[in-house]
């Protein structure tokens, strides 16, 4: 898809989008740009864990997933946040439309390890007709939870789907939107990151754990061919660009 921009939102950052957002779409989808947002809901699912006091428990950044937390995940994605997300679309008078992985198997998933985090997946396969044409007059919404083909749920890092969706239908651009203005070092957003001084930066523990899935699964997306990708709190904004070892870095002195 030669037009196609994919934006992964978490679950805070819905309650804080400005107009400035919204804005921006509007202006991507008059130039016949397709936008498609994956939707993420990490705070919410711990949240409402705590609540029912469900154990929640993390693997490098990554959500262990027993049978309760995923029934958890899909009634907080599919039942509050993406809602929440068409509810905002819709306001601004942006066509949109939310989708998950039973709509025409939009998504095919297969384990990533059972048995270090249970019933989490990672993404195989694109329904990339389905998405063409809802894609045509409007915004994808898309819930990031995959089905294997034995229909059992899987729960997928938000991060990470947004980078292989993005990979498997050759966006041209993927955003990884977060609640900081990019990845920061002594107070400064690292303008562009090679794999190289992202290692460093997590030597350090600058780049903290919490933060972690989103660095290598902008690297992922970078290697699966995705021209540009940034992690940023604004689409008006760079942020951080990510970028391939011995690219130009303005080399930030660590």
């Amino acid at each position: 898809m030669e037009n196609l921009i994919v934006i992964k939102i978490g679950g805070n950052s819905i309650e804080t989008l400005t107009q400035t957002f919204f804005s921006q779409i509007r202006q991507w989808m008059l130039a016949d740009k397709q936008i498609l947002i994956i939707h993420g809901g990490g705070s919410k699912i711990s949240e409402l864990s705590d609540k029912l006091k469900i154990p929640v428990k993390k693997i490098d950044g990554m959500r262990v997933t027993d049978a309760a937390t995923l029934e958890l995940t899909r009634m907080v994605l599919l039942g509050q946040t993406q809602p929440q997300l068409l509810m905002k679309l819709t306001k601004a008078n942006i066509p949109a439309i939310g989708l998950n992985a039973a709509d025409e198997s939009i998504l095919d998933g297969s384990f990533l390890d059972k048995e270090k985090y249970g019933l989490v997946g990672k993404i195989n396969k694109v329904n990339d007709k389905l998405l063409d044409e809802v894609l045509e007059k409007h915004v994808a919404v898309l819930a990031p939870m995959a089905l294997t083909a034995k229909q059992q749920w899987l729960n997928v890092n938000a991060d990470t789907a947004a980078s292989k969706i993005a990979g498997l239908l050759k966006a041209k651009k993927l955003y990884l939107m977060t609640d900081v203005p990019g990845v920061l070092h002594e107070g400064a957003i690292v303008r562009n990151l090679s794999p190289s001084t992202a290692a460093k930066l997590q030597e350090q523990k600058i780049i903290t754990k919490g933060m972690q899935p989103k660095i290598k699964a902008a690297f992922s997306a970078l290697n699966l061919g995705v021209p540009s990708v940034q992690i940023t709190n604004q689409l008006s904004t760079l942020g951080t660009t990510i970028i391939q070892e011995g690219a130009n870095e303005n080399a930030i002195y660590l």
